[in-house]
C-alpha cells in the first residue's frame, strides 16, 4: 500500500430472491426489498393527518431500494400557503404527542413547499402550483404508489 492510501473494507452482500407479486414466482437475480413496517405505518399516520387538515391528492410513494434517504415519501397539496403550513404543524403536533420528532424541516419561511424528514418517511407538502411545477410524482413515476383518500 502506498503512503496516504487507505485500505478499503468490503462487506458481504446477501442476495435474496424477491417474489413476483402477481404469480408468487421468484425472478432470477432479483433482490428483495427490505421490509419497513414501521416506516409504512408512519407514512399512513402522516397521510391520515394530512387528510384531517383537508390535504389534497395525498400520495404515498414506496421508494425502498430506489433511494438511501427514505423508504416512503408522502406527498400532499394545500389550496394556500397558509394551509400548507397548517398541515405541517398538524403532522408535527400529532406525531410529537406520540414521541416522534422530525429529523429536520425545510420551507416554513415560504410555505409553498414544506419538507418534514422523519427518517424512513419524508413528507413533501406543497402549495398546488408548486407541486405541479416540481412534479415529484413524475420524477418517481417508476415506484409503487398509493393514493390515500
Amino acid at each position: 500500500m502506498t503512503k496516504g492510501a487507505t485500505k478499503r473494507q468490503s462487506f458481504p452482500i446477501k442476495k435474496t430472491r424477491a417474489r413476483n407479486w402477481k404469480s408468487g414466482a421468484s425472478p432470477q437475480g432479483a433482490l428483495a426489498l427490505p421490509d419497513a413496517p414501521e416506516a409504512r405505518a408512519l407514512a399512513h399516520q402522516i397521510a391520515s393527518q394530512l387528510l384531517e387538515k383537508k390535504g389534497v391528492e395525498v400520495l404515498i410513494l414506496d421508494v425502498r431500494g430506489k433511494t438511501s434517504y427514505a423508504d416512503y415519501l408522502v406527498i400532499a397539496s394545500g389550496d394556500s400557503e397558509r394551509q400548507v403550513s397548517a398541515m405541517a404543524d398538524s403532522v408535527q403536533e400529532y406525531l410529537g404527542q406520540k414521541g416522534v420528532q422530525p429529523l429536520g424541516t425545510e420551507g416554513y419561511e415560504s410555505g409553498s413547499w414544506i419538507l418534514l424528514d422523519f427518517g424512513g418517511v419524508v413528507a413533501h407538502l406543497f402549495f398546488a402550483e408548486t407541486r405541479t411545477f416540481y412534479d415529484l410524482e413524475g420524477l418517481w413515476s417508476d415506484v409503487p404508489r398509493e393514493k390515500v383518500a
